[in-house]
C-alpha cells in the first residue's frame, strides 16, 4: 500500500449516519464526531442548516472519498411553512422583512400548488445559501450587505404533500433532487398565495437509501462515555455505502494493481450497462475503487486504501 493510502486508512473508515439536532452547524457535527473518534478525517455529505434537524451522513477516513456519490442522491424532507411572514433568509431564523394577512385559503389552493410544483421546476436558491461566487459563499456576501442575485436552476420534485396546520401554517413533506432548497419552496409558496411565507422547521428524513430512523443521535456520540464505541458499531462499510452502484469483484492481485493506479484489469469489465455508468470494484467485501465508463472503455475515478475498523 502506498504511504498516502496507509495514512488515510488510519482510524475508522466508512459512513456514519447522525441525527443532527437543531442549533448546531453541519460542520460543528463533523468537528464533534472527529474529536470523539480521535481526530479521524471526516466530512459530511450535504449541509443541513443550523436550525434544521435530521439525517446527516458523515464520511470518515477513506470514506471521505465517497461524499460525491452521496450528495447526488434524492432526499426526503418534512417541515412546517409559516404563512404571513417574509424573512431575509427564507426561514424563521432570519430578519422579518414583511408581515401580511393570510386570509382564508381553500384546499383548492393547495391542490393547485401541488400540481404546479411537480416534476422539473426552475428554482432560485435563497440569497443566504452556501452557493459560491468567486470562491465565496453567497451568505457571506449577503451578510456584508452586498447585492446578491442568483439564477434559477432546474430541480426536481418527485412527491409533494401540503396540508393545512391551523390557519397560518402548512405542513410539507417532499421527495426532491439534489440542489433543492425547501426554504426557497416556502418563499415561492408564499408568493403564489400572496401572503408571504417562511420555513419554520425542517427535518431531513432520507438521503438516497439511508433513513434517519437508522441514524445515531449526536448526543449518543457526545454524551455517552461509550460514544466512540457506539459510533464505530454503527458505521456502514464503504462498499455498502455506495450500494446503488453495480459491484464488480476482482482478486487480490488485481486489487493491489488498482490501488497503485494500474488500470489494465479494467479491460476485462466488458461494456457498460448505461452511458457514464459507475461501478464499485471490490475484493471480497473491501471497496477498492470506483470506475466510470468513458465511451467503450473504463477509467478509474476513485481509489480507496484498505479500510480499518
Amino acid at each position: 500500500m502506498s504511504p498516502r493510502a496507509k495514512k488515510h486508512a488510519d482510524g475508522p473508515s466508512g459512513l456514519l449516519l447522525v441525527d443532527k439536532p437543531d442549533g448546531v452547524t453541519s460542520a460543528g457535527v463533523v468537528a464533534r464526531v472527529r474529536r470523539v473518534l480521535g481526530g479521524v478525517r471526516a466530512g459530511h455529505a450535504g449541509t443541513l442548516d443550523p436550525f434544521a434537524t435530521g439525517l446527516l451522513p458523515l464520511c470518515l477516513g477513506e470514506g471521505t472519498k465517497l461524499a460525491t456519490y452521496l450528495t447526488d442522491a434524492d432526499k426526503t424532507y418534512e417541515g412546517v411553512i409559516r404563512l404571513g411572514i417574509v424573512t431575509d433568509t427564507d426561514d424563521i431564523t432570519g430578519t422579518v422583512l414583511q408581515t401580511l394577512p393570510v386570509g382564508r385559503l381553500a384546499e383548492s389552493a393547495l391542490a393547485a400548488l401541488r400540481a404546479d410544483l411537480s416534476g422539473v421546476i426552475d428554482q432560485v436558491p435563497p440569497v443566504y445559501s452556501a452557493i459560491k461566487r468567486g470562491g465565496r459563499p453567497m451568505y457571506e456576501l449577503a451578510r456584508r450587505g452586498e447585492e446578491v442575485e442568483l439564477e434559477a436552476r432546474p430541480v426536481t420534485i418527485h412527491r409533494l404533500q401540503l396540508n393545512f396546520e391551523g390557519t397560518d401554517r402548512l405542513r410539507v413533506s417532499i421527495d426532491c433532487s439534489k440542489g433543492f432548497y425547501v426554504r426557497a419552496l416556502a418563499r415561492d409558496i408564499g408568493a403564489r398565495l400572496g401572503c408571504g411565507a417562511t420555513l419554520e422547521s425542517l427535518r431531513r428524513c432520507r438521503v438516497g437509501a439511508f433513513r434517519v430512523e437508522d441514524a445515531l443521535p449526536l448526543g449518543g456520540v457526545m454524551d455517552d462515555p461509550q460514544g466512540a464505541g457506539r459510533a464505530r458499531a454503527k458505521m456502514i462499510p464503504m462498499l455498502e455505502a455506495i450500494g446503488h452502484l453495480r459491484k464488480v469483484s476482482v482478486g487480490a492481485d488485481d486489487a493491489a494493481d488498482l490501488r497503485l493506479g494500474r488500470q489494465q484489469v479494467l479491460v476485462r469489465f466488458g461494456t457498460a450497462e448505461t452511458a457514464g455508468e459507475r461501478v464499485r470494484i471490490a475484493v471480497g467485501e473491501d471497496l477498492v475503487a470506483v470506475a466510470v465508463a468513458k465511451g467503450r472503455s473504463w477509467e478509474l475515478e476513485r481509489v480507496f486504501g484498505v479500510a480499518s475498523a
